[in-house]
């Protein structure tokens, strides 16, 4: 069984980008692995016509758009129902993507949310990443609101892997899904891969990071079906039971990602 532990693209930039020793071609492949070559394309202001010799820039000009001292940075992980933080001029976008990440420094306050073009087969996929960058309102305020500390996402994390065994237990998965059970059982004893990560990573966003990535895993596993549910009724219940694990999880990458000064 080859299983690892990742993290969403957005959640890596951001915690690269907020390094501020951060080595360019470090960043790109930690970032980029397996994937071919990311992309940035910059979007047009909301008042600026559109263009159509808009050109795709290596992601390492990331790093110049992003120039400037304080940094702040955060990601968002929005899903259908749950915007969370996202700026609204990119919440469809982000949606659709699944995560996105927010820069904001003396000059601009930006956002860059990763479009994949997937390609290959399952044996062999490839994957295509342009992130698209565009000019947003200051975003600090919600980010604060919504995502709250580090210390309190770990609590909750806690209580959602407590949440998340039982609702593995009544799903019954080493019945229904022996593969599945084994696979649970695995993922608990996997690690994020630490090249991926910067060097001198506070070790308790590493621990946050590693828990939520689990945590996610986990939670999309027993999604798959309903298991042992005999009845529309309990499937449902257990759809917004982990529906709810999978927020503490999204909720607590988001927190461990992000670096926000006074």
């Amino acid at each position: 069984m080859d299983l690892t532990l990742e993290l969403p693209r957005s959640v890596l930039l951001a915690l690269w980008l907020a390094d501020d020793s951060t080595d360019r071609s470090v960043l790109v492949g930690a970032v980029q692995s397996d994937d071919e070559p990311h992309s940035v394309q910059r979007r047009p202001a909301a008042d600026e016509p559109l263009r159509d010799d808009v050109s795709d820039e290596p992601l390492s000009t990331l790093l110049d758009a992003c120039d400037g001292s304080p940094r702040d940075v955060a990601t968002v992980l929005p899903v259908p129902g749950d915007p969370g933080a996202t700026p609204a001029s990119v919440s469809s976008a982000a949606t659709d993507a699944g995560e996105a990440v927010l820069v904001r420094t003396p000059q601009a306050c930006l956002v860059a949310v990763p479009v994949v073009q997937r390609f290959g087969s399952a044996l062999e996929p490839g994957h295509l990443v342009t992130w698209e960058l565009s000019d947003v309102p200051d975003w600090r305020h919600a980010v604060h609101a919504q995502t709250g500390t580090l210390q309190d996402a770990e609590r909750e994390l806690r209580h959602g892997l407590l949440q998340a065994t039982e609702a593995l237990v009544k799903l019954d998965v080493a019945r229904w899904r022996p593969d599945a059970a084994e696979t649970v059982a695995a993922l608990r004893d996997l690690e994020l891969p630490a090249w991926r990560l910067p060097d001198g990573l506070d070790g308790r966003r590493v621990r946050v990071l590693a828990s939520a990535a689990r945590l996610r895993a986990i939670v999309a596993l027993a999604t798959q079906d309903d298991g042992a549910a005999v009845n529309l009724w309990q499937a449902d219940q257990r759809s917004t039971a982990l529906r709810e694990v999978d927020r503490m999880a999204r909720r607590a990458m988001a927190a461990a990602a992000s670096r926000l000064t006074a």
